[in-house]
């Protein structure tokens, strides 16, 4: 059983629908005039069909709303009923075609489209051929043989035929509706520290999470809005904080550590009057734990981890190092940190396994050896004593490094470049500019110019070293040890 509720003058489109969820969840908007409503199983809770279609007019009328109500089998009997007939109209089920019968040939032009309230040319072309085959009423085009009708028009063309008859051509297809992930709070007095602060998102953050635990969803999103009242308390501004999660979470706890962590570093300037927590909704996550691996810790546990290194160390100190496309030696960038998908490193761990199980080709006593350059992050000055153009010795002044006489070296490969890349403030202040874009996507970045002679050394001791010579300043450092 369908109801189709339409207002007889122009009103808000809200307005309508609000009345129309009162009564059921799956509403569908036709037009901006016309809902109708799947009132299947309502009767236990508002009684008969004539009981729930004085109810919709009665609820609309306080709401300041004159409408039409019409009840029906089907939803389309239901929508071409309440555009004719005016007031309250019901039709029982199984008498949708005899009921629509006497309307005029010309409603099916609205019906064939919902969306638009008047029909299209297309329509408008159908309704023609049907008015000069002298076709006046539903019950007409309802009375003609369909084979003889898809001959002349086409097989699409007899699902006007269905409409005409009372009949659905799709099922109804409910509106979602959008809803908003946020709590306010408005203080009686005006806070300062963020100890108080923190039992006022506390409580926020309990009401979102019981919201988003209902509607099974998770936070990609966390905005923080506070308003602030200045000294003089008629000054009002708002410090806004956005932080983007790495995953879905919907844990208060975790929402709140991290919307503090995020203020600590960027603290409001005055007083606080009014907080206000959103988060832009995503499915939540569906996590599969297997009794064969260890676990990982949670997303909310690695999520603090992080949020509390930022406040501690920076954010462009903490995240993941990525590689990037450029010649400087040792050139990285940071982005964010994410952890990985469980099931996706199970998916990988049973591939490996899977080719450890396979039998393996021998390995060629002739093949040459795995070279690997195992880097300092911050080379290490030193002092290289040069003979004929080349090292001939390497003093290194740290714990744990041996120097010595050179047995044997390789080199020099030269390489230079952002010489281009003037030292000048504007460049500096592009620099700061482009950090945190730097850290969500490596690729803009303004690299440091080098110039620079690297040479591979084996001391007469044995080990090997990757060394080089600024040449602009003719200084040596250690960058690794070659194993």
């Amino acid at each position: 059983m369908f109801g189709a509720l339409a207002t007889v003058e122009g009103a808000p489109l809200a307005v309508l629908a609000e009345v129309a969820r009162e009564f059921s969840p799956r509403i569908e908007v036709c037009s901006p005039r016309e809902i109708v409503l799947d009132l299947n199983g309502l009767t236990r809770l508002f009684g008969e069909a004539r009981t729930i279609a004085e109810e919709l007019r009665r609820t609309a009328a306080d709401r300041g709303l004159r409408v039409r109500v019409a009840i029906a089998g089907t939803r389309t009997a239901a929508r071409l009923l309440v555009r004719y007939r005016a007031g309250l109209t019901l039709v029982e089920p199984g008498n949708e075609a005899a009921a629509v019968a006497p309307l005029p040939i010309g409603l099916l032009g609205e019906v064939a489209n919902p969306q638009s309230p008047e029909p299209e040319a297309q329509s408008l072309e159908v309704l023609a051929t049907f008015r000069r085959w002298g076709l006046r009423t539903l019950g007409d085009l309802a009375a003609l043989p369909s084979d003889d009708l898809a001959a002349r028009l086409g097989r699409q063309e007899t699902d006007w035929q269905r409409l005409a008859r009372g009949e659905d051509a799709r099922p109804l297809v409910p509106a979602v509706p959008e809803e908003r992930f946020e709590q306010t709070l408005e203080l009686e007095w005006p806070i300062e520290e963020l100890e108080p602060l923190s039992f006022v998102l506390g409580r926020l953050m309990e009401s979102l999470e019981a919201h988003l635990v209902q509607r099974d969803r998770g936070a990609a999103v966390l905005h923080v809005r506070l308003r602030l009242i200045k000294t003089d308390g008629t000054t009002r501004d708002v410090h806004e904080r956005s932080l983007q999660l790495p995953v879905a979470i919907r844990d208060a706890r975790t929402l709140r550590t991290l919307a503090l962590l995020d203020l600590e570093s960027n603290p409001p300037a005055a007083a606080i009057d009014r907080v206000t927590v959103a988060v832009d909704p995503t499915p939540a996550r569906i996590v599969q734990f297997s009794l064969l691996t260890r676990p990982l810790p949670t997303p909310e546990q690695i999520s603090t981890l992080m949020a509390r290194l930022h406040a501690l160390m920076g954010e462009e100190r903490c995240g993941s190092p990525v590689a990037i496309d450029s010649w400087e030696p040792g050139a990285f960038a940071m982005k964010s940190f994410m952890p990985p998908d469980a099931n996706a490193l199970r998916s990988r761990d049973d591939t490996q396994r899977h080719r450890d199980t396979e039998e393996k080709p021998l390995k060629d006593p002739g093949a040459a050896p795995i070279v690997a350059v195992r880097r300092f992050r911050r080379p290490l000055p030193i002092r290289v004593h040069v003979k004929q153009g080349k090292p001939s010795s390497v003093s290194i002044m740290k714990r744990g490094l041996s120097g010595g006489a050179v047995d044997s070296c390789a080199g020099p490969w030269r390489t230079s470049g952002a010489w281009w890349e003037a030292r000048t403030p504007s460049l500096d202040v592009a620099r700061d500019a482009l950090s945190d874009s730097r850290r969500a996507n490596p690729e803009p970045r303004i690299p440091d110019p080098w110039d620079r002679d690297e040479w591979d050394v084996a001391l007469a001791d044995g080990p090997t070293y990757r060394l080089f010579r600024e040449r602009h300043s003719d200084k040596w450092f250690l960058e690794g040890v070659v194993d």
